[in-house]
């Protein structure tokens, strides 16, 4: 398991590019995660850290949890988690670690729970075609048929898709891409849609697989190095077509003054 951090789903938004196509982005408020404990090989045979996430009030404590962070000399913690990593003199106890752990990361991997549905039908829950809603069948046009066999086995076989609770379990999603980090505001941008409802806690961590491809970002950069370099080149002036452009001096009055006509006429 790689190291990650503990986020809030806040919802989904979208993100405009220069070009002006958008993407679909859900936003995750992630805060500082304190180290209160680094385990090594000598301890238990590996190397890994244990985080603490959240705030939590001392009263919702139980005694061995308030000795737990009265020893530690830390505030206390909602959630705690262990992470093994492999150089563990990069972490030491008391530290803080935060979104500044993804900044050279493009994908990222997240862990939620889904939101429950409740007991759902295999229609819903399975995707199962339903039956004639019209002439021959009558109180079984959304029935999921037989399930079992024949005398032997004579039972149903564990995994057959049927009818029951649906949602509420935790599933990881692989190879979320990151659009941006706030890191001024613990923010991270995702693209596309992130298990669990709204408030509700993930996980994030490296992905497990080496990705090749091109992130989206990577991708609008692309496109607009590649218009930049279709785009016609501007038109430059010379300078005889400054010194043209100039105001040109007013021209000097070349009428002859108006000669006086004479006075009276003797």
């Amino acid at each position: 398991m790689s190291i990650g951090l503990i986020g809030k789903k806040i919802g989904m938004t979208r993100e405009f590019f220069s070009s002006g196509t958008s993407v679909p982005v859900t936003v995750l408020f992630v805060e500082k995660g304190r180290i209160l404990d680094v385990i090594t090989k000598e301890k238990r045979g590996y190397d890994a850290i244990k985080v603490g996430f959240g705030k939590i009030k001392n009263s919702k404590l139980t005694k061995q949890m308030k000795g737990f962070f009265t020893k530690k000399s830390t505030e206390p913690k909602k959630i705690l988690r262990e992470f093994r990593v492999n150089n563990i003199s990069d972490y030491k106890e008391g530290n803080e670690i935060g979104l500044e752990v993804f900044k050279d990361q493009k994908f990222v991997d997240i862990t939620a729970k889904t939101i429950g549905k409740g007991f759902a039908g295999v229609i819903k829950r399975h995707h199962f075609s339903s039956q004639r809603a019209t002439h021959g069948v009558s109180v079984s046009h959304r029935a999921h048929g037989s399930t079992g066999q024949n005398q032997d086995p004579g039972r149903v076989f564990k995994g057959k898709k049927m009818a029951g609770h649906m949602g509420d379990k935790f599933v990881s999603m692989q190879n979320l891409e990151i659009i941006k980090s706030d890191l001024e505001n613990n923010l991270i941008y995702v693209k596309g849609s992130v298990p669990g409802s709204k408030n509700s806690f993930v996980l994030i961590q490296h992905t497990s697989k080496k990705i090749k491809r091109l992130s989206t970002v990577e991708k609008m950069k692309k496109m607009e190095a590649d218009a930049s370099k279709m785009a016609p080149p501007k038109k430059t002036k010379a300078k005889d077509d400054k010194t043209a452009t100039q105001k040109s001096p007013k021209k000097e009055d070349t009428k002859k003054p108006v000669e006086k006509k004479a006075q009276d006429k003797k």
